[in-house]
């Protein structure tokens, strides 16, 4: 195992080959949260009255910095779940029957979920684009997805990085693109703190939501929700509170509705610098340094897994970011006399494949095995994949050790 293991409760037995779907959060952080609590709990109403609203803002500015956002254009929320239903709902109520909403067949579950609930209260169709997998090139992905758009297209979810087919979108070129012809693009981005340098505002997307405790390493319970200034006025969050007709005038009308929706524990937000300074701390170049060797370590446990599978990479390095989905060969097979594999195993799912099962009981291998596309997705045979993450505590044996079980199972 990596030196760095020791900075993360992991178990020190488990292959986790799987930061990808909740994230683990190094022991720094966790300590430092602890304080945060002990702090407010010695008189919960001075912190939560007076001293929390000045913590968050300290926070916000940091992630700020992090992301390339000023920080009146951040608000705090739970998980990216959450920032995608909260631009939903807001914008849902100017929707009209026979307006269409746009994604792409390899969104998030949970996105689609809230995205077919939404449009339908209004009669709106969800407009489905089609990108290829494997993927050749970003002007693959961009072609599939602004091809699909029509005059009537009023907005546009879009993955940053995909979670079941873990490719890296040309969300740039593609906002870009779809503000020229009017249409406003709401960016999943899940998977993108941590993983991809972000500049929030060079990227001018009307909204971004991403995770603070997948590859930042935040403790769970932390995310955010960008919106540019000019869409805050509709966004409102999915509960309303003191912030709706604050006579303050010293902060905007957009984070007072934020930051504050009633009793939580927000320590979760307070720890994301104690993250975002950790992470950068165990590569001398810092961040940058960071999300390289994160990319160069998943690139090679890809090719190991690859060759020990007898597949071609499914996706091209430069739309690899620090995770890889590959494909499984129908001869690799899971424990006898189970059940067929579904789901994304990703995230809120959880996986429940047969390989999945005894790669974890028999070989202490903790990754996910999973069917896709979704459900919801037609005109494409579903495929059965295995997604590695390669974060700082992984090493290069911990995938060749998981290709060789799978080769073995197709032997």
């Amino acid at each position: 195992m990596s030196a760095d293991r020791t900075s993360w409760r992991l178990d020190p037995g488990l292959s986790f080959l799987n930061h990808g779907s909740f994230g683990a959060c190094p022991v720094v952080v966790l300590e430092a949260q602890g304080e945060w609590r002990e702090r407010m709990e010695r008189d919960p109403v001075r912190f939560l009255a007076r001293e929390v609203e000045p913590a968050l803002d300290a926070a916000r500015h940091a992630l700020g910095s992090f992301v390339g956002a000023h920080p009146d254009e951040l608000a705090w929320v739970p998980n990216a779940t959450t920032g995608v239903n909260t631009v939903l709902a807001s914008l849902a109520p100017e929707w009209r029957p026979g307006d269409e909403v746009l994604t792409t067949d390899h969104e998030y579950n949970a996105t689609l979920n809230a995205l077919y609930q939404a449009a339908g209260q209004r009669g709106v169709r969800v407009v489905v684009a089609s990108v290829p997998f494997p993927v050749v090139s970003p002007d693959e992905v961009a072609a599939a997805i602004l091809g699909a758009v029509t005059p009537r297209t009023r907005l546009a979810v879009i993955s940053h990085v995909t979670s079941a087919t873990a490719v890296i979108f040309p969300v740039e070129r593609i906002v870009a693109a779809l503000r020229q012809r009017g249409v406003e693009t709401l960016v999943d981005g899940a998977h993108g703190p941590g993983m991809v340098s972000l500049d929030l505002d060079g990227l001018g997307a009307a909204y971004y939501t991403g995770n603070g405790h997948k590859w930042l390493c935040g403790a769970k319970g932390s995310a955010f929700l960008h919106v540019r200034r000019d869409r805050q006025a509709a966004v409102r969050p999915l509960v309303t509170s003191h912030g709706l007709n604050s006579p303050r005038r010293d902060r905007t009308p957009f984070r007072l509705a934020f930051d504050w929706t009633g009793t939580s524990d927000p320590t979760a937000f307070l720890v994301l610098p104690e993250a975002i300074d950790f992470m950068a701390g165990l590569h001398p170049k810092g961040w940058p340094g960071v999300m390289a060797a994160n990319r160069a370590l998943c690139r090679a446990a890809r090719d190991v897994v690859c060759e020990a599978l007898r597949v071609e990479p499914p996706v091209p390095d430069v739309m690899l970011g620090a995770m890889a989905a590959l494909p499984l060969p129908t001869v690799v097979d899971g424990a006898p006399g189970c059940a067929t594999p579904t789901g994304s195993g990703d995230d809120e799912t959880l996986p429940d494949d047969p390989l999945h099962d005894e790669l974890l009981e028999r070989h202490r291998i903790q990754v996910p095995v999973y069917q896709w596309p979704p459900t919801r997705a037609a005109g494409r045979p579903p495929m059965r994949f295995v997604r590695i993450s390669a974060q700082r505590y992984n090493d290069l044996d911990e995938y060749r050790h998981l290709a060789a079980v799978l080769r073995s199972l197709s032997e």
